[in-house]
């Protein structure tokens, strides 16, 4: 990801959720957060979908996943969390982690097709809404290849 595709991601993060990050958050993430790697995906110049993660020691964890809402329906958000989590893994991570809320009931049959299991509440998390984030984790072990 790079500066000149926020616009098009800030259009989709206002459609894909309820607190979107602002311009500044996604700035402060590209520029001054060490462990941060954001990627979009194109199709020609326009940003389909987008995902980023946090790699600290031997963990990741996805910040953010969006597919375009013309986009969606075609496994694309899947195709994106499986090249997150191959990068993941070049990177030195060999498990990852999210949260995800429990409302958002597609997201977590699509991490469960992708092996995350749920592991624990955050209770209150969203601070719109004060709901609990269901905390879901997979190992990467089985994409290492060793």
């Amino acid at each position: 990801m790079e500066k000149e595709h926020l616009d098009q991601v800030l259009d989709i993060e206002q459609v894909s959720f309820p607190t979107p990050w602002s311009r500044n958050s996604y700035l402060r993430e590209l520029s001054d957060n060490q462990f941060a790697y954001y990627y979009v995906c194109l199709q020609g110049e326009q940003v389909v979908g987008y995902m980023g993660m946090w790699i600290i020691i031997d963990e990741a964890h996805v910040t953010t996943i969006a597919v375009h809402p013309d986009f969606r329906g075609r496994q694309l958000g899947r195709y994106l969390l499986e090249e997150l989590m191959l990068r993941a893994v070049v990177l030195g991570a060999d498990k990852i982690t999210l949260e995800v809320r429990p409302s958002n009931e597609p997201a977590q049959k699509l991490y469960r097709r992708v092996g995350f299991v749920p592991a624990g509440l955050r209770k209150g998390y969203y601070s719109d809404t004060k709901e609990d984030a269901i905390i879901m984790w997979k190992h990467l072990l089985d994409l290492r290849g060793d």
